[in-house]
């Protein structure tokens, strides 16, 4: 459907989320199929998108298949070790190179291998070679030789790496990697991402439109209803603020003597009122241990369970946390893991986690991220192709091996509070279809992420739009 046949809702500035106004925004995006058409034009054929971890084409031919919504494609690691991705699509008949059949339950995730030096279309055999240039045409006599390369050829999709992952961008006049990442990608790069590894990866097809998936993790608002279990160990009052395409939440403090350097992340002291040594150290482990063993590690797991040993009744919590980091970073360099050194100024605005436009989510420390990616489903605005995945900084040479493993979406496979999120998600998108929903009032304080979301939508949309609400 032709973008002309709507108008855009007036969409709000950056400076109505700064001022924290109230807004809102309409429903279509969640559920239409119109609208699901118009983001295969608009929006995943325009973005940055992550494909990969680098260490996933590691060697000369190796290769591997990424789709969004009706688009496939190739990237491949080329022989002077360059990445090249192409459409996966012959230009002959518009048969795919690479068959990938849909992403169904345990049984396809994509398609990848190695050692490949050309492309051979399974219908007519036209070939390609690895920079997608056509190499063999049966009977180009039939077409009076006046095929030329560029009508021949493979459409080339833009290509680029950021902080260890594969990035790509079907659209030839995008702004470079960089630019887009901006302020989001100078802070989460001072981690050193690029420095880390898989230590699992899980997937699966979820009940629930793509933005109410990516939505359930972009705030911390929800932790006092959804993961009250939580709240023996930690205080949950959070912040958020935008920052042009890219966002960030964190953890506020009510009480001054709790804030600490790095007390909007992961790495805080516990709640407000216990002796800090023992609920800092019970907040962490609960943390780690219902997260699927993710958004910390267990050296910092280890050091906090000294912090009682080492440290006197009546430590600051400030003290605590400081004397918590020092511990676990000794101990992580006794076993060769260096943690990065991260400016000052940027520790500050380094919050607990960046949502990316449109579809990702980056909860990180000095050593580890947990990160969320979601795509649609098909043409299905009531499903989407939900992927978590844990990253941590390893010994060189202890890395673990791993690969998607597609996982139904319970506790036993996600843990306690990933399970608790999936249980909000499918019941979110039921009931914005009520006739007695009047439409979302999002926290303009805690969940300016989700408004952010909306915001750039709406700019690539050419519909929609956050609106402020007139009182």
């Amino acid at each position: 459907m032709s973008n002309s046949k709507h108008r855009a809702t007036p969409n709000i500035a950056p400076e109505v989320m700064d001022r924290e106004e109230l807004v809102t925004y309409p429903l279509e995006a969640f559920q239409s199929r119109d609208y699901l058409d118009d983001e295969k034009r608009l929006l995943w054929p325009k973005i940055w998108q992550m494909v990969e971890r680098e260490e996933d084409l590691p060697n000369p031919g190796d290769w591997l298949t990424y789709n969004v919504a009706d688009e496939s494609v190739i990237v491949l690691r080329k022989d002077d070790g360059s990445l090249k991705a192409f459409h996966n699509v012959c230009p002959h008949r518009g048969r795919q190179l690479v068959s990938v059949p849909d992403m169904l339950p345990g049984q396809v995730h994509d398609v990848r291998g190695n050692n490949r030096k050309s492309f051979i279309c399974g219908f007519h055999g036209w070939t390609f070679d690895t920079d997608g240039n056509n190499t063999f045409i049966l009977d180009p006599q039939d077409w009076d030789n006046k095929l030329t390369a560029e009508m021949t050829c493979l459409s080339e999709v833009q290509v680029d790496t950021w902080g260890g992952f594969i990035y790509i961008n079907m659209d030839p006049d995008a702004v470079p990697l960089a630019e887009w990442m901006g302020f989001a990608g100078e802070v989460l790069e001072a981690h050193e991402m690029s420095k880390m590894r898989y230590k699992w990866r899980q997937w699966a097809i979820y009940e629930c439109n793509w933005k109410v998936a990516i939505e359930a993790f972009l705030e911390p608002y929800h932790v006092a209803g959804t993961h009250t279990q939580l709240l023996a160990y930690g205080d949950y009052y959070a912040y958020s603020k935008q920052f042009g395409l890219h966002s960030v939440s964190g953890y506020d403090v009510r009480e001054e003597d709790f804030a600490t350097e790095t007390s909007g992340g992961t790495t805080r002291s516990g709640k407000a009122g216990l002796d800090p040594r023992v609920s800092t150290y019970q907040l962490i482990k609960e943390n780690y241990e219902t997260v699927n063993y993710a958004a910390s590690t267990e050296t910092l797991v280890n050091a906090a369970s000294r912090l009682v040993d080492e440290l006197p009744e009546g430590t600051p919590p400030g003290d605590v946390v400081a004397h918590w980091i020092a511990s676990a970073k000794k101990d992580d360099a006794k076993r060769g893991v260096v943690w990065p050194e991260i400016p000052a100024d940027i520790q500050k605005e380094s919050g607990l986690a960046w949502g990316l436009f449109p579809n990702q989510n980056i909860l990180h420390g000095a050593t580890y991220a947990l990160c969320y990616r979601v795509r649609p489903y098909g043409d299905d605005p009531d499903k989407c192709i939900f992927e978590s995945y844990a990253l941590e900084r390893f010994p060189d040479g202890e890395e673990p091996e791993t690969e998607w493993v597609y996982a139904e979406p319970n506790a036993e496979n996600w843990g306690t509070v990933l399970q608790q999120d999936f249980d909000n998600m499918e019941f979110v998108h039921k009931g914005m279809k009520s006739s007695g929903f009047r439409g979302p009032l999002p926290n303009p304080h805690q969940e300016q992420k989700v408004i952010n979301l909306h915001r750039n939508l709406a700019n690539f949309m050419g519909r929609g739009g956050v609106r402020k609400i007139e009182q």
